[in-house]
């Protein structure tokens, strides 16, 4: 496990992070090692007598991982060498540039350390579901809905990690009807690529539950979504003709330029080839 500390961006820093969410920190769940999550190892460090520095090495991951109980080896739930073997057979494409692909715009890791799928609950789309099933949103709108329900989107209510789950777990609470339950499961992404459940139906699956069904069984599943969206939306041949910044604009949308999406999946893309 690489070695981490503060002002890090990387999916090892989320991985910390849902650790010590795991040990009752108060950290956000992000990939970003900020203040929290320094003070946070920091106190771990100085709980478990190890050198206190803020610095996640081999010995500060090794207690996180026994204090925690949760190990990487045992996790069949992880995406495989075989998976994209396969992925790259059944699309025609070069392994290298499914490898690249999978490099840049994964999620890094698809599941929370409890075993559940990662997932991101928007609530402007909520909102959006919502209308689509005939349902007035401003009925439901109140002081204890805002993080939850709003016309537009913000990234201001995100929480990340488990607690991404607890704010689905309300939208789908806020009444019975099934037309709720399915509003809500759309309105999160879902898995190690974050496809949003509202298009489960337009990629192939009969509903949205067997959508998240398959979202709660592997990577491999998360992969084989992936794929489907690419196909539905014209994008497997973009990646056989390697015109990445095509690819990007269409998956990524006009901030691709901004975050250099397409320079990224160049060079992943030259290295696995290499």
């Amino acid at each position: 496990m690489r070695t981490i500390k503060l002002g890090v961006k990387s999916s090892e820093v989320y991985y910390l992070n849902e650790l010590l969410l795991k040990l009752k920190y108060s950290v956000l769940v992000s990939d970003s090692f900020g203040v929290a999550t320094d003070k946070a190892v920091r106190d771990f460090q100085l709980k478990n007598s190890l050198v206190v520095d803020g610095v996640v090495g081999l010995k500060t991951w090794s207690a996180l991982i026994e204090k925690t109980k949760v190990g990487f080896s045992s996790n069949s739930k992880l995406l495989s060498e075989q998976n994209l073997i396969d992925f790259a057979n059944e699309h025609n494409l070069e392994l290298a540039v499914v490898k690249a692909v999978n490099e840049v715009e994964s999620g890094g890791k698809g599941f929370l350390v409890d075993g559940r799928p990662k997932i991101l609950f928007e609530g402007h789309v909520f909102w959006e579901q919502l209308e689509a099933r005939n349902i007035n949103p401003v009925t439901y709108q109140n002081a204890n809905t805002k993080d939850i329900l709003y016309e537009k989107y913000t990234k201001k209510y995100y929480l990340g990690g488990t607690a991404e789950y607890t704010r689905l777990e309300r939208a789908i609470k806020l009444n019975p009807d099934k037309k709720f339950s399915d509003a809500a499961k759309c309105a999160a992404s879902w898995g190690l690529y974050q496809i949003m459940g509202y298009n489960s139906l337009s990629i192939g699956y009969n509903t949205i539950d067997e959508f998240v069904e398959k979202m709660y069984l592997n990577e491999g599943e998360h992969l084989k979504a992936f794929g489907l969206f690419l196909k539905a939306n014209n994008l497997i041949k973009l990646l056989k003709d390697k015109k990445w910044a095509d690819f990007a604009l269409k998956y990524n949308g006009k901030a691709y330029k901004t975050n250099k999406y397409d320079e990224k999946l160049m060079k992943a893309y030259l290295k696995f080839k290499a």
